[in-house]
């Protein structure tokens, strides 16, 4: 009694904001069902492939390269890897970049995305999410004292002759002119966009950067999947736009680049006085990230700035890749019967599960559970095919409205794919 009496003491003293929910992240909930249940796993986005050979070979070059290779390194970015990234990303925003100033590499992605909110948002600050969008975003700014102010990207309905496509999913110029006010600190975009694979247009993200430059705004652009875009498709940084460089953090990762997710490098990029609040961040946590994998990264950059648009190039090869990957599952989803929306970029592509009658009278879950959850659990479980449901990429007051989509991932080996094609034949066979 009395250690439990202890514990419930201490347990008070634990509370901080933003830790509460942490043990509810769906990433572990679905990640635990799939391995427990022995599940094809179409859920998480990682490929179940090697990466290059080039930047594996750069890897071993530099964890045999000498002492230095296996020390510290600049804490804001390995030299060789954010003097490429510079002059990469130079070229494509057309402007010069300080590989030094404007620069920095984090512990993947998420690393960056966490330094940006943290930086950037104060106590009352509001900051405009776009919908659907990676689950990080909202409790990141929630954590920094920030409030979410959430937009949805909304289908537009066609004609019906064509397959749906992400490019149907649209921004309301009014609805996100009306979320603006005095409190607004920043918009957060993703392009191409996870779950949706909604590439957006150079004339979407004109609308954003107006509402950006007229109510002096900044905006965090996560563009993690920016080489991987299909049917012409071509990804724009909002960067590059008139008057966003001042304003705009943009997100990367080596991991979505080179197919190398489990090395944890990513960057920001942007106006020396917005990188420099990050670097204060990023020196308060990590302070400094493994030096064989950037040097191993900046290798990798080097080699395809040489072969930039080139077929040699591996951002030209994946995405040629994935385009057939892509097909082949949009075919498994329709002969289940379930209705695909085909992305234009990216690594996931959701489908409609309204068509698709289940009785869930007979399988443990709760009323309150949104469909997609359940529609999810029920397929891991009776099924042995893991996704992720599409509502967890939504707020609370939007929820109900996307809860019938649910998302996989098509960066796997064909192998696994027709893994996933059995079980779907089987499923749409019982129905």
């Amino acid at each position: 009694q009395q250690h439990r009496r202890a514990f419930m003491i201490m347990s008070g003293r634990l509370h901080a904001r933003g830790t509460e929910r942490v043990h509810k992240n769906v990433w572990l909930e679905f990640a635990r069902l799939a391995a427990d249940y022995k599940a094809v796993n179409l859920g998480q986005g990682f490929p179940d492939f090697s990466p290059p050979e080039f930047v594996q070979d750069a890897f071993c070059k530099a964890v045999s390269g000498g002492h230095q290779m296996h020390q510290y390194t600049r804490p804001f970015g390995h030299p060789p890897l954010v003097h490429i990234l510079a002059k990469f990303f130079g070229r494509i925003v057309g402007r010069e970049i300080d590989p030094l100033e404007d620069v920095l590499v984090t512990v993947g992605a998420y690393q960056a995305l966490f330094c940006a909110f943290q930086a950037l948002i104060e106590e009352g600050d509001e900051v405009i999410i776009v919908e659907p969008f990676f689950d990080c975003y909202q409790p990141m700014v929630k954590k920094a004292g920030g409030k979410p102010v959430y937009v949805p990207l909304r289908p537009v309905s066609g004609d019906g002759s064509a397959v749906p496509s992400s490019g149907d999913w649209v921004l309301s110029p009014e609805e996100l002119a009306s979320k603006f006010t005095p409190r607004t600190k920043a918009v957060v975009i993703n392009t191409p966009n996870n779950p949706l694979g909604k590439v957006y247009k150079t004339e979407e993200l004109q609308v954003i950067a107006d509402l950006c430059i007229k109510h002096d705004v900044l905006c965090i652009s996560d563009e993690v999947y920016e080489w991987l875009t299909y049917d012409g498709n071509k990804h724009v940084k909002i960067a590059g736009l008139p008057g966003m460089w001042e304003r705009t953090v943009t997100i990367g990762s080596a991991g979505k680049t080179f197919s190398a997710t489990g090395w944890k490098v990513g960057w920001a990029i942007g106006s020396e006085q917005i990188i420099q609040r990050l670097k204060a961040m990023h020196q308060m946590s990590v302070f400094d990230c493994a030096t064989a994998a950037q040097e191993a990264v900046a290798r990798g950059f080097e080699r395809e700035y040489e072969l930039f648009g080139t077929p040699e190039s591996y951002f030209q090869q994946l995405p040629a890749m994935l385009h057939q990957k892509r097909e082949k599952l949009a075919s498994c989803l329709g002969g289940a019967g379930l209705q695909p929306v085909m992305p234009e970029g990216g690594y996931f592509m959701i489908a409609d599960t309204s068509s698709v009658t289940v009785d869930f009278s007979d399988f443990m879950s709760t009323d309150d559970e949104p469909h997609d959850f359940r529609f999810v659990k029920w397929l891991i479980k009776e099924k042995g095919l893991a996704t992720i449901p599409v509502s967890a990429f939504y707020s609370p007051e939007h929820r109900k409205d996307f809860d019938k989509y649910i998302r996989f991932c098509f960066i796997k080996e064909d192998s696994t794919l027709d893994a996933a094609d059995d079980i779907l034949r089987t499923f749409s066979q019982r129905q």
